[in-house]
């Protein structure tokens, strides 16, 4: 099988969409995680199947990877990375309670959510994200397809303008190293 064409197709579909990209939106957003940061306030982070993933990968790259050029550390916590609580709550309550559960009592003013879903539908990413703007707190919300409910929500929206999951979810991770790169080594 020659699958050359439909390679280039999507390499070019994905390049396109890239140049789309709200650059102030990014900007925002890394303006609100380093003023959490310098604050001492907490990043929560989550997202279902390949976003659970994503969110997983930012929290790895933002305590570790940006944290260590700083003295004052990023702390995200993905919510989406204990199974054990995330399967009592789906089990005890709803699947869609798996991530505004572990919110209540805990955000506090200035943590800021960081809401991921390829539809922007996801209901328990909804769920947590209306949690978060009922206590007064930024969301910043990673979409594909048209944002859905996850982009009427957000504060500061990272839309990937494109009804396409798998390019939506590539280019959310590139949210993620575009951010570390920037504020951990192109410092200029």
């Amino acid at each position: 099988m020659d699958y050359t064409d439909k390679i280039a197709r999507y390499i070019e579909q994905e390049i396109e969409v890239m140049r789309s990209l709200d650059v102030t939106e990014i900007n925002r957003a890394m303006n609100a995680l380093e003023t959490a940061r310098e604050a001492g306030h907490t990043v929560y982070i989550c997202g279902n199947g390949g976003s659970a993933s994503t969110a997983s990968h930012f929290t790895g790259d933002f305590n570790k990877g940006v944290s260590e050029f700083y003295e004052k550390k990023y702390n995200f916590v993905c919510l989406s990375d204990n199974i054990s609580s995330m399967m009592a709550i789906a089990n005890d309550i709803s699947y869609e309670e798996i991530f505004r559960t572990p919110l209540v009592g805990r955000l506090r003013k200035g943590d800021i959510l960081l809401a991921i879903s390829g539809s922007g539908n996801s209901e328990n990413v909804v769920r947590a994200a209306r949690y978060a703007k009922e206590q007064g707190n930024t969301v910043i919300g990673l979409t594909g397809y048209s944002g859905g409910k996850v982009k009427e929500l957000a504060d500061i929206s990272l839309h990937v303008p494109i009804d396409n999951m798998q390019i939506a979810e590539d280019l959310h991770l590139m949210y993620d190293h575009l951010m570390m790169y920037i504020l951990a080594y192109d410092k200029d």
